[in-house]
């Protein structure tokens, strides 16, 4: 697998951690959040992984060398001249990330012990285009699956806001909260059509209506966003037990 880091984010919720540094290099239990990221990827065999930065994306690529890449190849898909979401990122990056494996996506404000060689078998047993990790827990937002795990669309419940993918299918769905966590095949970089700045999702569920975009539901023991105080605070009080 390659991997694609999602660091350019502005923090805005960790906004007394990220005045003066980004997102990325907040500090998690003595370390940034994009260490910990990294070397994770790297638990299980990762050696290439993309970065896209913007947000003091100076001191990202600093921290980089500082630690002499990890060891590993990385590149910097650079969004300084304008920050494009999560779709817009994957499309920029996407130069370096086309040929033969699968490309793992990963929020560097995700801490997880997801096994992926889990994640990687059942999404090459499903042949996916891509496969979304979920979990069942409370939220707002949620994707919708049908019987076969395959996304056929988004809802807000708190506004009743919906997006279908496949209407005949909906009825039947079941929500599930997205982690931060996709593994796509190489080839859905090729379907986007969409330009400039755009969420990730509107692709999946544009995609959903006629490919393979399935959940795996992730059962795993350790998951936290830390995209706030209370739960970068949290976060730190497990990792230091």
């Amino acid at each position: 697998m390659k991997a694609l880091l999602f660091a350019a984010g502005l923090g805005t919720r960790l906004k007394e951690h990220t005045q003066n540094n980004p997102k990325a290099l907040v500090d998690l239990a003595g370390k940034p959040l994009l260490g910990h990221a990294i070397e994770y990827l790297k638990h299980f065999g990762i050696s290439e992984i993309t970065i896209n930065v913007f947000h003091f994306a100076d001191k990202i690529i600093t921290y980089l060398e500082e630690n002499k890449s990890f060891g590993i190849d990385i590149h910097i898909s650079d969004e300084r001249d304008q920050l494009l979401d999560t779709g817009g990122g994957l499309k920029k990056a996407a130069v370096f990330l086309k040929g033969d494996e699968p490309i793992l996506i990963y929020n560097v404000d995700v801490i997880s012990n997801l096994d992926l060689n889990l994640l990687l078998k059942s999404h090459q047993e499903e042949k996916a285009l891509a496969t979304l990790v979920v979990r069942s827990r409370e939220t707002i937002r949620y994707l919708m699956f049908d019987p076969s795990l395959q996304l056929v669309g988004w809802k807000n419940f708190s506004s009743g806001e919906t997006l279908i993918s496949r209407e005949e299918s909906f009825s039947a769905a079941q929500p599930f909260a997205f982690s931060g966590i996709h593994l796509i095949q190489p080839e859905l970089l090729d379907l986007i059509e969409e330009e400039g700045k755009f969420p990730i999702m509107d692709l999946y569920l544009r995609l959903a209506k006629n490919h393979s975009i399935k959940a795996f539901i992730d059962q795993s023991k350790l998951w936290m966003d830390l995209g706030k105080p209370e739960q970068l605070k949290a976060a730190e009080e497990l990792l230091r037990k």
